[in-house]
C-alpha cells in the first residue's frame, strides 16, 4: 500500500467509523472484536491523552490504546479483564506508575509501512512525558497455535527470542525494546490463536524519577569550564589566589556548573624553596594546601559553582599524597587522592598513593575524579562507572607530548568503555627556577562516547595546544541514558560477569 501522508494524533469520537472498520479487518470474530462507539467513548472520557491513532492519507488505519494504572494493585498473574474491568476502565488511575497498553492494531492493507512502530514511539514519548515508570502490556502470541503440538509456550517464546520462529506480536514487541517479564495463562479466555497464553511485556522508562522535584532537581544539561593553566612565576600565595579567582569568575559568568583546575597547578610557589632538595621543596608546598582549599571553598560559595581543585601535595600523618578537593557550591567539600603515583613521583618526591575509589554526589549527578596517571588504569574508571558516574574529571600535568598522548588516548578510551563524558585539564608553558617542573604540555578537552548522538570523533571540544585559555562546554546527561539503553553497542550491559569479575577490596560506604 502506497502512502502520501502519515499522521500520528490523538483519537476522537469522530474517528469511530473508520476505527471500527479497521478493527473488523483485524479481528474477524470473538472477544477481541469489542471496540464499539460506547466503549471507545468511555475510554476517551477516562484518558483521552492515552488514545492514539495513525492516519494514512487522512484515513484512520490503526490505533494504540492505554491506561495509567497503579501496578502495585495487581500481581504479575493478572488477566486482561482485571485491567480493563469490564471495559469500564475504572482501574485508570492518573496517579499510577505504569502506562498499560490495552490495544494496538493496524489495518491489514496498511501493514509494511512500519505504522505500529510509530505508534509505539509515541506511546514511549507519552510514558516519558507523564513520568511513568514503565509501559506494560499482555502480548498475544497469535502464531503459537501452529506450534502448540510440538512446543510448550516457554519453548515457543525462546525460539521467537532467538529469531528461529516469527510471531507477529511478540517479535514486534521484542524489536521495540520490550522484554518478557512473565508467561501468562488465561490472559484472554477464548484467544484460540494464542492458546489463551500471553507474555507480560515491559518497557522501562529510563527517564523516570520517583518523585519530581519542583526545585533543586537534577540537571540534564551541565556546563563545564576547563582551565588550561599557564605556569608562571608568582611572588606569593596572594598572586596565586588572584589567578585562581580570575578563572573562577570568568567561568561563573558563563553560568557553568563545574570548573576543573589542572594537577599541581600551584607549583610556581615552589620557586621559593628551589634551594632545597626536590623531596623537601614539595613538602614545603604542601604547607599551603589547606589554605588553598579554604580559598576554593570561599570561591565556590561566592561564585555559585562546583570547583574541582586539580591537585596539590598534601601531608597526612607524615605521608605525602597527591590530593585535591571537590568544593561544592553549597559550601561542603570532599577530598580525593591520586591512587596510582608515577615512578617519578615515587622516586623524586616519595609520594604515597591513595586508596579510595569512589564517586561524588553533586547537584548535577554523580561524578568521578581521577588524577593524571590514574586514567591509564581502566579498572579504576570501570569501578567508578559501576557506582553511577556520568562525568569523569581528569586534572593532569604532563611535560612532553608523549606523556600527554598517554593521558589523552586513555581518557578517550575511558569515555567509550564506560559510556560517560571525560573532561581533562592540564597546565602549559615553562616554569623557570623550579626543579623537576620546568616544562609542561597540554591540550585540555572534553571526550564523549562514540555513537550517533555524539561527535563522530568522540571529541566534543578541545583547547588550543599549549596556550593558556578556558574551554567552556555543555554535556547532556540524558544522552547517556539513551546510550545505556538504546546505543549501537552496550559496553556496560554486555560484560560477561559469568566469565570475569571486577570488585573493590574495600568498597566505599554507602552515602546517606
Amino acid at each position: 500500500m502506497d502512502a502520501n501522508h502519515v499522521e500520528i494524533r490523538h483519537l476522537t469520537n469522530q474517528d469511530m467509523t473508520e476505527l471500527r472498520a479497521a478493527s473488523e479487518e483485524v479481528y474477524q470474530t470473538g472477544p477481541l472484536l469489542t471496540w464499539t462507539a460506547d466503549i471507545v467513548d468511555t475510554l476517551l472520557t477516562k484518558f483521552p491523552e492515552g488514545q492514539i491513532c495513525v492516519c494514512v492519507d487522512g484515513k484512520v488505519v490503526g490505533c494504540a490504546f492505554s491506561l495509567i494504572i497503579d501496578y502495585s494493585k495487581f500481581s504479575d498473574d493478572h488477566t486482561y479483564e482485571q485491567i480493563i474491568s469490564g471495559f469500564s476502565f475504572d482501574n485508570h488511575d492518573p496517579n499510577g506508575d505504569v502506562l498499560y497498553g490495552i490495544e494496538v492494531f493496524i489495518h491489514p492493507d496498511y501493514r509494511g509501512l512500519r505504522l505500529a512502530r510509530r505508534l509505539y514511539d509515541v506511546r514511549k514519548e507519552l510514558c516519558e512525558n507523564l513520568n511513568l515508570r514503565a509501559i506494560m502490556a499482555g502480548g498475544r502470541m497469535p502464531n503459537y497455535e501452529q506450534h502448540a503440538d510440538t512446543l510448550t509456550a516457554k519453548q515457543y517464546i525462546e525460539k521467537v527470542k532467538r529469531k528461529e520462529l516469527y510471531d507477529p506480536v511478540l517479535s514486534f514487541q521484542l524489536a521495540n525494546g520490550f522484554h518478557v517479564r512473565k508467561l501468562l495463562k488465561g490472559y484472554i479466555p477464548g484467544d484460540v490463536e494464542s492458546q489463551e497464553y500471553a507474555t507480560l511485556l515491559e518497557w522501562l522508562n529510563i527517564y523516570y524519577t520517583k518523585s519530581v522535584k519542583l526545585i533543586n532537581a537534577p540537571k540534564a544539561e551541565v556546563r563545564l569550564g576547563l582551565v588550561q593553566w599557564q605556569m608562571r612565576s608568582m611572588e606569593n600565595i596572594e598572586k596565586l589566589f588572584e589567578q585562581m579567582e580570575f578563572f573562577v569568575d570568568a567561568v561563573s559568568d558563563y553560568k557553568s556548573d563545574f570548573i576543573l583546575f589542572p594537577e599541581l597547578f600551584a607549583a610556581p610557589l615552589m620557586a621559593h624553596y628551589n634551594h632545597l632538595s626536590v623531596t623537601e621543596s614539595i613538602r614545603q608546598l604542601a604547607k599551603y594546601t589547606e589554605t588553598i582549599r579554604d580559598k576554593f571553598v570561599d570561591f565556590a560559595i561566592a561564585y555559585n559553582i562546583n570547583i574541582i581543585t586539580g591537585s596539590m601535595p598534601y601531608l597526612i600523618d607524615g605521608k605525602l599524597y597527591n590530593s585535591g578537593f571537590l568544593c561544592r557550591r553549597d559550601g561542603s567539600w570532599e577530598q580525593y587522592d591520586k591512587v596510582h603515583v608515577t615512578p617519578a613521583e615515587k622516586r623524586n618526591w616519595a609520594m604515597t598513593g591513595g586508596s579510595k575509589v569512589e564517586v561524588f554526589d553533586t547537584d548535577c549527578g554523580k561524578i568521578g575524579i581521577m588524577i593524571c596517571y590514574d586514567v591509564e588504569f581502566p579498572e579504576y574508571a570501570r569501578l567508578l562507572s559501576d557506582q553511577g558516574m556520568n562525568i569523569l574529571f581528569v586534572p593532569f600535568l604532563t611535560d612532553t607530548q608523549n606523556g600527554y598522548t598517554r593521558v589523552r588516548h586513555c581518557a578517550m578510551a575511558r569515555a567509550i568503555e564506560n559510556e560517560c563524558y571525560v573532561a581533562i585539564a592540564g597546565a602549559v608553558g615553562n616554569l623557570a627556577r623550579v626543579n623537576n617542573m620546568d616544562i609542561q604540555y597540554a591540550q585540555s578537552a572534553l571526550f564523549t562516547p562514540s555513537d550517533f548522538s555524539f561527535p563522530t570523533t568522540g571529541i566534543k571540544a578541545e583547547a588550543t595546544p599549549n596556550s593558556e585559555m578556558l574551554l567552556i562546554v555543555d554535556v547532556n546527561l540524558d544522552l547517556l541514558k539513551e546510550l545505556h539503553t538504546h546505543g549501537s553497542v552496550h559496553t556496560m550491559k554486555d560484560r560477561r560477569h559469568d566469565v570475569y569479575q571486577l570488585s573493590l577490596v574495600n568498597p566505599p560506604k554507602i552515602k546517606k
